[in-house]
């Protein structure tokens, strides 16, 4: 299972990359949930307890678990010569612009941290208190408390899907909408380019180009058929690029792009919020978009490099068996259709659903109540721990990225 070999998201699961949330989670202040996009603060040690029942649910259903801090100090560890680059990296892109404290703070790490520990201790972020009397640097230094971050950390990692996306046999490495998950990438900007696991994979898009695009809009239907959506955090300039790229491979076997306009604000963040794959012929969906949706069909032109866009119409049910080549496809909404239910279970996720084979997937518990209708349609339904993992707003597809399902 060396690379990466995505083409549905219901076959068989047998390669995962998970984050297990470490200390970044305990820079969560009040005063700075929003600008870290999170609604509430987790409780750590129940957050790594819901996350380790995760991993072990993927294990017991045949799935080999790789995490995200230990692909990164392989890399690292076989590329010595790359620590310094990725120190200064992660520097520049946390904002530290002077000399003085772009060395003071390289010298820091350096000396104090090695392999997994300087991995996670680049996730976590880093203090004014840390560095020790550092008050003389500046006036901006001296008026600075002590707790204050000079380093952000980075505590929406956990949600693994958004930093890239597996498309087929390739790689979406995404550009973050919001700046404060933007360096999430250089981990796998490193990965992709030193792993000997993932070092060939095929890039579609970029960290380093201009439009943004995240992971959890993008959703393989089919072997041939690839939905991303037009969202709060991924433009339509970017789809035109991953298409472009996708039609060009040769190796790729997408025919056809699927773009799903959804709102853009918080509630519906990403396509796979509100929209999920969950057998051959099944999908929970948001009640709220089962009315009129405005998708585009993109196909490779005539001319090499050139797109043909179209509206389609229809509804979801009628484009989703016109496009999958199902006779008939269920919809099944969250809530149970009770706007309500729906609006509260979609808070946490209910619509987020990760599918480990065909009919079984797995859910958060506190969901009860489309955790029923799924059973009611004949879903395997493995519910995990979720009081403290759904603070931060994604469910298990979002905590996980696939690396590799059975053809």
């Amino acid at each position: 299972m060396k690379g990466i070999n995505i083409r549905s998201e219901i076959k068989p699961l047998k390669k995962v990359m998970l984050h297990r949330p470490g200390k970044e989670l305990l820079s969560l202040t009040p005063d700075r949930l929003k600008e870290l996009l999170f609604d509430d603060i987790p409780y750590l040690k129940a957050a790594q307890q819901e996350h380790d029942t995760f991993a072990q649910i993927l294990r017991d259903n045949g799935c080999q678990i790789v995490y995200l801090e230990d692909l990164m100090t392989e890399a690292l560890d076989l590329h010595p010569e790359a620590v310094d680059e990725f120190i200064d990296q992660w520097l520049k892109e946390g904002n530290i612009r002077t000399s003085k404290w772009r060395d003071r703070l390289h010298e820091y790490l350096w000396g104090n941290y090695q392999g997994k520990e300087l991995v996670l201790k680049t996730m976590e972020g880093i203090t004014l208190a840390e560095m020790g009397d550092v008050h003389a640097y500046s006036l901006e230094d001296r008026i600075t408390m002590p707790d204050d971050m000079i380093v952000p950390p980075m505590p929406n990692l956990y949600f693994t899907r958004d930093p890239f996306a597996s498309i087929g046999t390739g790689v979406s490495l995404s550009k973050m909408h919001y700046q404060t998950r933007r360096r999430e990438t250089i981990y796998a900007e490193y990965i992709f380019r030193y792993h000997p696991d993932f070092r060939d994979v095929k890039h579609y898009y970029d960290r380093t180009m201009h439009a943004s695009i995240e992971g959890g809009d993008i959703l393989n239907l089919t072997e041939s058929v690839l939905a991303i959506g037009i969202s709060e955090r991924t433009s339509p300039d970017a789809i035109e690029t991953v298409s472009r790229n996708i039609f060009q491979d040769p190796d790729s076997k997408i025919r056809t792009i699927l773009a799903f306009r959804i709102p853009e604000k918080r509630a519906f963040m990403h396509l796979d919020t509100v929209f999920t794959a969950v057998d051959v012929n099944k999908y929970t969906v948001h009640p709220q978009i089962l009315g009129p949706l405005e998708i585009y069909e993109i196909t490779q032109d005539d001319a090499p490099g050139d797109l043909r866009i179209r509206q389609v119409d229809g509804t979801l049910k009628e484009i989703l068996e016109t496009y999958t080549g199902m006779d008939r496809v269920e919809l099944i909404p969250c809530g149970g259709g009770d706007l309500i239910a729906a609006a509260r279970e979609q808070w946490s996720d209910g619509s987020n659903t990760l599918c480990i084979a065909p009919g079984r997937i797995v859910t958060y518990s506190r969901n009860a109540i489309t955790n029923r209708v799924l059973r009611e349609n004949g879903l395997e339904v493995i519910e995990m721990p979720s009081a403290e993992l759904s603070r931060g707003r994604g469910g298990p597809r979002c905590m996980s990225m696939p690396l590799w399902r059975e053809d």
